[in-house]
Formats: C-alpha cells, structure tokens, sequence
C-alpha cells in the first residue's frame, strides 16, 4: 500500500481526532489543523515522525493558503485533504440570531471550501488526489431546531456534489462525509447554543434538547471505526461521492429522501402545468 499525506482540520477532538489516529495507524502522515498550542503538542504525539501539527482558524481563508502551501512544500504533495473542523448550532430559526448563523457559515461552509480551494490547484496540476469534507446526516435530512447547522450542511453538500463532477476530470475525487451521532462531545460541551427567548417552541423544542443532552456520550456511533472507514475509502479506486457513517444515519436519511420523492410524485402534475405547451425554444 501506497503511504498518503494527509491534512485534515480540526483534529483536537471528536470525530477529526479519529480520522488523524485512524490515518496514522494506516502509516500515513497527517498535517492536522488545530486553535491551540497544547492541542498541536497532543496531535504531533500520537506519531512525532510522521503527525505534524499546525495553528490554524479556518475561517481566516489567507492562513488557510499559506499552511496548504507550507505543508505542500515540507511534509510533501498532499494526497487527501479532509475539511473536518465545524461545530454544532442548537437552536430554533426564530431564536437564532444572524450572528450566530454568519458564524455557523464562516466555519461550516466558508472555512471548508477555502480548504478544499487552497488543495486543489495543485492537486489539478498533479492530476490525482482526493478532496473529503465532513458534513452530517443533517446535510440530507433535517430535525427542528437547528435550522442554521442543517442549512450549513446543506450548503456544503451542495458544493462538494458540484465540486465533484468538475473535477473528475482531472482524477480528482470528491467525497461528502455524513456521519450519523458518534460518540464525541458534540453534543455536549462542544455544542453552542442559541438562547432561548420564544416560549411558543418550548413544547416542541425543550425535549429535543433534553434528550440531545441525555444522549450525548451515549451515541451508537464509534469514532475508531468511522476513521477507519474514512481511510479505507481514500485507497479505493473509486470512492463513494457520498459516505454515510452510521446505521442511524442510514435510516434517516432513508426516511427523508423517501418523504421528498413521495411529495414529488404527489404534486408531479401541478410541476408539469408550469411548461410553455410549445416547449423550450432552442
């Protein structure tokens, strides 16, 4: 097998610790993102030849550059870039303010894509590589309560579909991660959390954050196994479009591409009284 540099965002904790501890167990090297000194130190441990440790906010797009470009000319051509660092927003639509949603974007949405965009000229001119990002089962279903991060998963899906199918050309793969709950602390200390100001959602959102709480550190997923399915995929030679981690993901992303289809068909023949009776004018 064929060793890999990796670099992968926020890897201090949860699930982009994983992927790093899963990558190095696999002998490959990882330059791993992270916003703190002790957390660079901790990384670069887990295999002092071969982890390589980096300071970086994704949402400063020019730091973003300048370390793909350092670890392109140090550790060497990197073969997978993994946009992992994003962070959890709970809250209803109403009782979220804009701030809080322009940060969700910056970090969800903005700060993955200047990853991905610093990787990528290089990796063109390579003509190989792999472009991964995580977004969520909540990038193809939806819960209540957390408008902002479904729509910033949303958005990225949306992007790496689009990203995809430029890019293949060059014999560069793109993955969308989603993964189901694993447990992390995601729920828990890691998750931010709009305040609450509207008493109309308290019936509907109060035992959602309950069990939320309740749940976390209890989840069904296993972070060590989902780096390790993130790391047998980059050796495929055709790896998935899209990566679903979990069988509760699986089932509710089911559920919610089934309900879309059925709403689909349901109001099929309404869509087609939309057309010009002549047809398009080429």
């Amino acid at each position: 097998m064929r060793t890999q540099n990796w670099l992968i965002t926020g890897v201090s904790t949860g699930l982009g610790r994983a992927f790093a501890q899963a990558t190095l167990a696999a002998g490959h090297t990882v330059v791993g993102t992270v916003r703190t000194e002790e957390a660079r130190r901790a990384h670069e441990a887990l295999a002092p030849e071969r982890a390589h440790g980096r300071l970086l906010d994704v949402t400063d797009h020019d730091a973003v550059a300048r370390v793909v470009e350092e670890a392109e000319g140090t550790v060497g051509p990197l073969d997978v870039v993994l946009a992992n660092a994003g962070y959890g927003l709970e809250g209803t639509f109403e009782e979220t303010t804009m701030d809080e949603v322009r940060r969700q974007f910056e970090v969800n949405v903005f700060g993955a894509m200047a990853t991905l965009r610093a990787a990528l000229p290089r990796m063109r001119a390579r003509r190989r590589g792999h472009l991964m990002a995580v977004t969520s089962m909540a990038g193809l279903m939806t819960v209540p309560g957390m408008s902002a991060y479904c729509g910033s998963k949303h958005a990225l899906e949306g992007v790496l579909d689009s990203l995809g199918k430029e890019v293949a050309q060059f014999g560069i793969h793109v993955t969308a991660i989603e993964p189901g709950s694993f447990r992390t602390d995601w729920a828990g200390r890691s998750m931010t959390r709009a305040e609450r100001t509207v008493d109309d959602y308290d019936e509907l959102f109060e035992p959602l954050r309950e069990r939320r709480l309740k749940a976390s550190g209890n989840q069904l997923g296993d972070p060590v196994k989902a780096g390790e399915a993130v790391v047998r995929i980059a050796s495929e030679e055709r790896p998935p479009a899209h990566l679903v981690l979990g069988s509760d993901a699986l089932r509710l992303i089911g559920e919610a591409r089934t309900a879309v289809d059925e709403e689909i068909r349901a109001w099929e023949d309404l869509a087609r009284t939309t057309d010009f009776p002549e047809g398009a004018q080429l």
